[in-house]
């Protein structure tokens, strides 16, 4: 821990003071009110001033006053086809049996498009429907009306009058029009400045390696600076600050001289290196410590030097989503717009969430369109998994007085991506293989507006979806303990009356993963009684987990023999990613993902890897680009390329149930 210290280096005085160890947990709505109100008070809230810009520097600015028409537009009277002008009057009675004669030069004008009108003429005749006697003499065979084609004075817009209203988003048109009217500059509301300072002694730019344990790489600021530009804002990131009260304390005060918020990034907890709170009480007034949300509980908000600082958690998840709800709203505030409203879409959730009461949960999910039913499958809810914000589609507040949602429950989604995007989705729930990414992955490449998004909850769970039509298609590995056969007798038993089609993907190799050179010597599945072997399952309902239980049974081996039996992950790749930390010894999983981590492997058995899909989407339009990749040839070397997997039946149907 680094102790506060004073200015000449002496530990501050009440330096163990420093430290708000408090959280309170006051609903979103309240946190808001005492924020604005402190604001509003030091006259903080008010529209950014203007600033004058040149157009190729405006696109997406807030205009900061009304624009009104400095001339009219068009300025003269056109002509608006190729043709000849004319007085309308005198093509009256023109008829194509009965055309009246024009005179060159008295009667009628050459125009082109554009041209000014002349004099004392009203309407322009197209020229295909001018017929040339000689050259004095043209002929008509319709009458036009008085300012046929011709476009007016002022058509587009009349001098003086309102253009763009103020607080208006300026778009790619808007542009045009002002450049065609003339005008080079224009007025826009100025971009709010935000400092963005990271804090932690453990904090470590992108791209340092080795990381050491306990370094954490600073992304944060990227991501907020990122989001602030997004909407409206200058986000300026500044170097890392570490734990340590007098630095933190002269950093907010450095950037408070040129900034108009001030995000302080990590230290908004309660822990023995979190400052931000005090700081902030230190310098001016604290509001709020800690808010009724999760992720993203303490969030510290103040009001220093009459601007406002705000403290996001250091956890990714928690710093976007406390961010978008403290800081995009003020910056709306200060460009003039309007609070920003996502699109919702109603979706049924794929499994059942449990959430604390007391706190408005905002669940991550991903979409995807299967037959008649949009679903929504909750994704990781660790407020660091940072991967649950690129993978989202959606979020679905929980209420804080709530205590959950039920597998099936109606939801109002928040869309994060654009709907025609989802509704273009192959939903994969299952069971985990790094195929699967794969075939993300080409599909993404060859067709480009077409998504495979795929969900881990074991073989079982995968079966399960696909009974309540929550997914196109599951991943599927179930050995049969009596016929030995793969997924036939669970399709049967999960999906009666259900038409499936079962199609294999790979066979692959089932084994232990161990870390580099096997210091414990682990090779069969006997090894795993050793008292000194810690072991890593995976999660009940998954084809692996059923396979190991199959194996420990005809081995006489109970679960009570195997350390670490009753620990779960939910893929391959996070038993690989526990061996490797070194919290397991062991794990049961495939070749792929012990290679993927660098990690040894003691191959055990061979097994079938499936995807079953129920026969109206095994037919459907939005799979067929699926069925052409698992026959592509280049795609099968990539698969056996990442080691352990057999791909002479990928693509085939193993069998079809009725």
């Amino acid at each position: 821990m680094n102790t506060p210290r004073s200015h000449d280096g002496e530990p501050a005085a009440g330096a163990e003071n420093r430290r708000r160890y408090f959280l309170s947990d006051i609903p979103l709505d309240e946190a808001r009110r005492r924020f604005y109100d402190a604001l509003e008070q030091a006259d903080s809230l008010s529209p950014m001033p203007g600033e004058t810009v040149s157009l190729d520097q405006a696109l997406g600015r807030i205009t900061a006053s009304p624009i009104w028409a400095a001339r009219s537009s068009p300025h003269y009277d056109a002509a608006a086809m190729d043709g000849i002008a004319v007085r309308a009057a005198d093509t009256n009675g023109a008829t194509e049996t009965s055309p009246v004669n024009l005179a060159v030069g008295s009667q009628i004008v050459w125009v082109d498009t554009g041209d000014p009108m002349p004099p004392g003429y009203d309407a322009v005749v197209m020229i295909e429907h001018v017929h040339r006697i000689d050259e004095q003499t043209v002929q008509v065979m319709a009458p036009v009306a008085p300012w046929q084609h011709v476009r007016t004075l002022g058509e587009d817009l009349v001098a003086t009058e309102l253009v763009l209203p103020e607080n208006h988003q300026l778009t790619p048109v808007d542009l045009g029009a002002r450049a065609a009217a003339g005008v080079t500059q224009i007025p826009v509301r100025r971009r709010p400045k935000v400092a963005i300072i990271p804090t932690g002694n453990e904090l470590v730019p992108p791209g340092v390696s080795p990381l050491k344990p306990g370094d954490i790489v600073e992304f944060n600021s990227l991501m907020l600076a990122g989001l602030i530009q997004d909407w409206g804002g200058d986000g300026k990131r500044f170097p890392p600050v570490p734990d340590d009260f007098p630095a933190i304390r002269d950093a907010v005060l450095g950037a408070l001289e040129s900034h108009d918020l001030v995000i302080v990034n990590a230290g908004s907890s309660a822990g023995s290196e979190d400052y931000t709170a005090a700081v902030v009480e230190d310098l001016g007034q604290l509001l709020v410590h800690g808010v009724a949300v999760r992720p993203g509980h303490p969030v510290v908000l103040g009001v220093v030097q009459g601007k406002p600082v705000i403290g996001l958690p250091g956890y990714p998840v928690s710093a976007v989503l406390t961010a978008e709800l403290f800081v995009r709203p003020l910056l709306d505030r200060w460009l003039g717009q309007a609070p920003q409203v996502r699109p919702t879409v109603g979706a049924s959730i794929t499994r059942k969430v449990l959430s604390p009461l007391g706190e408005d949960e905002y669940l991550r999910v991903k979409l995807g369109r299967v037959g008649e039913k949009m679903v929504a499958t909750p994704l990781q809810r660790g407020a660091g998994i940072i991967m649950s914000l690129v993978r989202a589609d959606g979020m679905v507040v929980i209420p804080r007085f709530s205590e959950g949602l039920d597998a099936g429950a109606d939801v109002q989604v928040q869309l994060l991506q654009p709907l025609e995007k989802i509704e273009n989705t192959i939903v994969a729930i299952g069971s985990h293989d790094l195929t699967l990414d794969l075939l993300a992955s080409h599909l993404g490449k060859t067709d480009p507006g077409l998504r495979l998004a795929s969900s881990h909850i074991g073989s079982l769970g995968g079966l399960i979806a696909l009974r309540r039509g929550e997914a196109h298609l599951a991943g599927s590995h179930l050995l049969d303990e009596v016929t030995g056969e793969y997924n036939l007798s669970y399709i049967r038993r999960y999906l009666p009356g259900v038409p499936v089609v079962l199609v294999n993907l790979v066979g692959r190799v089932q084994g232990l993963m161990v870390p580099p050179g096997n210091p414990k010597s682990i090779h069969t599945l006997e090894d795993l009684t050793r008292p000194e072997i810690s072991f890593v399952n995976r999660q009940r309902g998954s084809g692996t987990r059923v396979l190991l239980d199959y194996k420990l049974n005809e081995l006489n081996i109970g679960p009570e023999q195997v350390s670490g039996y009753r620990r779960e992950e939910y893929s391959h790749l996070a038993v690989a990613a526990a061996v490797k930390a070194g919290s397991a010894d062991t794990g049961l999983g495939i070749l792929s993902a012990a290679r993927a981590l660098e990690l040894d492997f003691a191959p055990l058995m061979d097994e079938r890897y499936d995807l079953v899909i129920p026969r109206i989407h095994y037919q459907s339009d939005l799979l067929q680009p699926l069925w052409a990749l698992l026959n592509d040839t280049t795609f099968k070397q990539e698969v056996q390329a990442m080691g352990g997997y057999h791909t002479e039946d990928m693509g085939k149907i193993v069998a079809e149930l009725d």
